[in-house]
């Protein structure tokens, strides 16, 4: 059985949607490597609708040349969580939609996929697979930067989610790599 693997890109202040600020830290080697680490181990990408939409056309024309990580999101098996999409497939290749959000039906793919399934982005899927238990590693990529608003991660009112840290590493950018796991079972 595979993991799962979530990524975020967010702020000190918790902030994680539209990440246009890492653009001023640049996409050092050190930061490849980390990623690439994620996506190396992945036979699957799991995504939300919204970030599906947004990756499908930024990705889908990409090649080798543009990117090194174009022939992993255009090659890879995509599952997107949508109760409203009906064609993945016709959108972006290799892309299905699993239906709405449902942690039995995740579970068994996590279960059914050879390998790790690869999260980016898609915070409303990621904050129900982390209520649900279904998050292996919460690969967090800190930026030394506060912004104020946005779409948090963990917004106001968020239940309790006890984590344990697995490991933290400074990259060159300034950025903090921190990568926890589901918190030990209590007693």
């Amino acid at each position: 059985m595979g993991a799962i693997k979530v990524h975020e890109f967010t702020t000190v202040d918790g902030v994680v949607d539209a990440p246009m600020w890492t653009v001023d830290y640049g996409f050092p080697d050190d930061l490849a490597a980390s990623i690439g680490a994620l996506t190396g181990s992945s036979s699957g990408i799991l995504l939300g609708r919204n970030t599906f939409e947004m990756f499908a056309p930024a990705w889908s024309t990409r090649t080798v040349e543009d990117d090194e990580g174009a022939p992993f999101f255009n090659e890879t098996r995509k599952y997107v969580v949508s109760s409203t999409l009906s064609d993945a497939e016709g959108v972006w290749s290799n892309s299905t939609v699993v239906g709405g959000y449902d942690a039995g039906r995740l579970r068994a793919l996590k279960q059914e996929v050879d390998g790790d399934l690869y999260v980016s982005g898609s915070v409303t899927l990621v904050r129900a697979l982390l209520a649900d238990g279904l998050v292996d590693e919460l690969h967090l990529y800190v930026y030394p930067l506060a912004v104020g608003t946005g779409i948090r991660m963990f917004p106001d009112g968020a239940p309790r989610t006890p984590l344990s840290l697995l490991g933290a590493e400074s990259l060159s950018n300034g950025v903090a790599h921190l990568t926890y796991g589901p918190a030990p079972a209590a007693g």
